[in-house]
């Protein structure tokens, strides 16, 4: 019996690291030529040893024998992953972390965000350096993306929240949140009180389709939209109107999956989740019968995994269709074994009426080879303009990435929207390293990967981190941890620290528990800070 890695993979290969036969891949390593969605088990090289699966932050690694419904179709993509792959059932060789020598003393280091990138550094400063850790959030929660990004219906992805649990706890660490950097303090005033700063602020604007109609009304961005239903605190949580039978998503990636899986399935499912009141509420009341997800390009380039593809083929009540097109249909036909485009070959094939009303029932329609050219309507979107049609809905969902922000104090890349950096060091205009100054993350690389590519990621940062520290590059701070604290006090009375922390997530559990939920999440910054019961501030 072997082991399978299915739908909930979070890619950040901790399991690669524990297997003692290699039989994992792709590695962190083998990673570097392209991007890769999950990782796969050889099922010809495993000896069921378990440790893989003991090691898995989501849970998502199965033995096959245990795999029931939908989910046996991970055993055959395991499998044909090496087949596909021949030289991944191979050893590599095995780095060891860089390390600071023996009794280099203190090192401050501060991390601005905490989300799934920030955890990440924060967990290799902790365990390869004795380095000192102060986790900074412009939010009174922490989570980043963990908490607003991902899909309320993935429990097992927001599961891999409780494997960073402990580096808030951790002896070395210290949580303040409530502060915004660029506004409470400066990136100056963070290095004269710290060794070096990390940066994992993300990429938080969606990026913009450049066509006519794009500012419409009912034109909304899968950026706003996934706050909404995730209950973002510092967004305003206006009604979506789903008045509408068909909604348009462009974008063919995991979020539009999301957006179109949040939107159909049953309000009374989604109840046991995290998702947020209002937009429950409005899902109640919802017309929406057809989503359908444009595509400008084939199957076979599809930006969703193969996972989220499974997933979306077992919704109850909801079919999952691919549009007949005649390039679509040739290219699915041609698909090697195990492609995602060869994962449609089994679902039915539908034309799209081009008028408001779709079929009965609710269904999914992957329509490829659409690019839209144009917004229809007149001061509210009617419809979505391609070359060959126009299609008929009241709301659209604009799904095609996410671009950094410039970062205060910090040279920033209009073109890459990202902060320019050579393996995490931050770099001024001249192409030099700024002293004591990372990035990681989405700022770092640009807003490709999922969750689990953070890890690497974020070790490639804290290594080049730890060798200028080990070098003596790293400017020596002016202030003590003790001042920051106390100038953070001064500059706001509302900074969140651990205990207050503790104390809004106590509060949104025990809601969501008496209501069978996870938990219920509070919607705005006000809510958050009244359930922060005070406590002494902590280090």
């Amino acid at each position: 019996m072997a082991y399978a890695v299915t739908q909930s993979c979070c890619n950040d290969a901790t399991c690669v690291s524990v297997c003692p036969v290699n039989c994992i891949h792709p590695t962190p390593q083998e990673r570097e030529a392209g991007a890769v969605e999950m990782v796969f088990i050889d099922p010809d090289t495993c000896i069921d040893c378990g440790a893989c699966a003991d090691a898995c932050p989501t849970g998502a690694i199965v033995p096959v024998d245990l795999l029931r419904g939908p989910d046996t179709v991970f055993a055959d993509l395991n499998r044909e992953y090496y087949e596909a792959h021949p030289e991944s059932a191979t050893w590599d060789a095995r780095t060891f972390p860089t390390t600071v020598p023996q009794g280099f003393g203190a090192l401050r280091v501060a991390v601005v965000g905490t989300g799934p990138s920030a955890a990440y550094a924060a967990r290799a400063l902790l365990t390869t350096s004795p380095a000192h850790v102060t986790m900074i959030d412009r939010l009174p929660v922490a989570g980043g993306l963990l908490r607003s990004g991902v899909a309320p219906d993935h429990p097992d992805t927001k599961r891999i929240e409780d494997a960073f649990a402990w580096t808030y706890d951790h002896l070395r660490v210290s949580v303040q949140l409530n502060v915004e950097v660029g506004t409470d303090v400066t990136h100056a005033e963070l290095l004269e009180h710290h060794d070096a700063v990390v940066y994992a602020v993300g990429a938080a604007e969606d990026k913009v389709l450049g066509i006519p109609g794009e500012g419409l009304a009912g034109s909304v961005s899968a950026t706003a939209l996934v706050a909404w239903y995730n209950a973002q605190p510092d967004r305003a949580h206006g009604d979506v109107d789903l008045s509408s039978e068909r909604v348009v998503v462009i974008g063919n990636g995991n979020v539009a999956l999301d957006v179109a899986r949040v939107l159909l399935t049953e309000p009374d499912v989604l109840a046991r989740t995290d998702i947020a009141d209002h937009a429950l509420d409005v899902l109640r009341r919802s017309a929406v019968r057809e989503v359908v997800v444009l595509g400008r390009r084939g199957p076979e380039d599809a930006s969703y995994s193969r996972s989220e593809l499974v997933g979306m083929r077992t919704i109850p009540g909801v079919d999952l269709v691919v549009e007949d097109h005649p390039r679509t249909v040739e290219a699915v036909e041609a698909a090697p074994v195990g492609s995602k485009a060869a994962m449609l070959r089994d679902l039915p094939r539908v034309r799209l009426d081009d008028s408001e009303a779709p079929a009965a029932g609710k269904r999914v329609v992957l329509a490829f080879w659409s690019a839209p050219v144009a917004l229809e309507g007149e001061g509210a979107v009617t419809g979505v303009r391609t070359a060959e049609r126009v299609l008929a809905t009241g709301l659209v969902v604009r799904s095609i990435g996410y671009r950094g922000t410039p970062v205060p104090g910090l040279p920033f890349d209009e073109t890459t929207s990202t902060v320019p950096n050579e393996r995490g060091r931050v770099l001024d205009a001249e192409g030099r390293p700024i002293p004591g100054t990372y990035v990681v993350g989405w700022i770092k690389r640009g807003s490709r990967g999922g969750i689990g590519a953070n890890r690497a990621c974020a070790q490639e940062t804290v290594e080049a981190l730890v060798e200028d520290a080990s070098a003596g590059l790293l400017p020596a701070p002016s202030g003590t941890a003790g001042d920051f604290a106390a100038l953070l006090r001064w500059r706001r009375k509302d900074v969140v620290g651990l205990r207050r922390m503790r104390a809004i997530d106590r509060a949104e559990r025990l809601a969501g528990a008496s209501q069978g939920r996870p938990r219920r999440k509070l919607a705005t910054v006000p809510e958050l800070l009244a359930v922060a019961v005070p406590g002494r501030w902590r280090r």
